[in-house]
């Protein structure tokens, strides 16, 4: 191979002296002799040159066919999302209908159950499990809204502070069952954004409610409120079971939970933290999750942007 390469060489440099004289008018009439070096010249370049263009080809048509597998698979995975949005949707309808008969029989069951403390409690039972299958099936909705681009938020000026004290009157009750500490910090301050009230409340519930039911009887839970530049940053705070760091990445992805969070507790789908995801990003803003590892506690910050100048100090 390398012999080739230098008979090419040579032939190519005789094939230059031929053409330098030729030019210089020092080889008016070339010998036919003098000329084979030239010929055997363009010869080789044009094979050069017919390799390089079946090479071109053949990596366009590599490139062709790349192309339309990538299109393929993205194909697909939009038609395996858009399955998933609907089979979540049809999923969430129909169980709507024999949650709200059992919500019925648990009133029902109150009327008669004055006297009898069974009974009584389990109406409270019946009652706290229907909710909380209320609030997954209204996650699942959500989720699936969001996938298929038909999540409907309104919005309008916002006050967060009245979203927060209404956030933790309605968490409080679940935290106090459990034995739990809580922190409140919010600055005393005007905190206005443009959102969707009802949305932004369930960001703040949903991260409070995940805190608690991952923390243990006796831990502790905190809720900051803070203007930081042109933005409020919300962060949720625990002392419970924590994450790994390698867990850390898919956190809000849905139905992606950590095996220690389905051992420590296994009541939910995975999908609360991911409808978080969806909901921050609807107002233009950006959550984030921290943990220092297992048994460390976990941290969520959610950033969102205030209305100019809509963090000024309270009279």
């Amino acid at each position: 191979m390398l012999n080739a390469r230098r008979r090419q060489s040579k032939k190519a440099a005789d094939a230059g002296q031929v053409v330098d004289a030729i030019i210089g008018r020092r080889l008016e009439k070339p010998q036919l002799d003098s000329l084979w070096p030239l010929v055997t010249h363009y010869e080789l370049t044009l094979a050069e040159h017919e390799r390089q263009r079946n090479d071109l080809r053949v990596a366009n048509h590599q490139a062709a066919l790349a192309v339309t597998r990538a299109q393929a698979l993205q194909a697909a995975a939009q038609g395996a999302l858009d399955r998933q949005a609907e089979f979540l949707a049809v999923l969430a309808h129909e169980l709507r209908n024999p949650l709200a008969s059992i919500r019925c029989a648990a009133a029902a069951i109150g009327t008669l159950a004055r006297d009898d403390a069974r009974l009584s409690r389990a109406q409270l039972i019946i009652e706290r499990q229907s909710e909380h299958a209320s609030r997954l099936i209204e996650d699942l909705l959500d989720l699936s809204r969001a996938k298929s681009g038909k999540l409907r938020l309104v919005f309008g000026p916002v006050d967060m502070r009245e979203l927060i004290d209404a956030a933790v009157e309605a968490c409080k009750p679940a935290i106090d069952r459990r034995g739990q500490g809580f922190g409140l910090e919010v600055a005393g301050c005007e905190l206005r954004l443009q959102g969707d009230a009802v949305r932004l409340a369930q960001i703040l519930n949903n991260l409070l409610e995940n805190a608690s039911k991952f923390t243990p009887e006796g831990g502790r839970l905190e809720l900051r409120a803070l203007p930081q530049g042109n933005d409020i940053v919300l962060t949720v705070s625990d002392s419970g079971i924590g994450m790994r760091a390698e867990a850390l990445p898919a956190i809000f992805d849905a139905f992606a939970q950590d095996g220690r969070a389905v051992a420590f507790n296994g009541n939910g789908l995975g999908i609360g933290l991911a409808v978080v995801r969806e909901l921050v990003q609807a107002h233009g803003g950006t959550v984030t999750a921290r943990s220092a590892g297992p048994g460390q506690g976990s941290q969520f910050v959610v950033r969102l942007p205030l209305l100019a100048g809509a963090a000024r100090a309270l009279s």
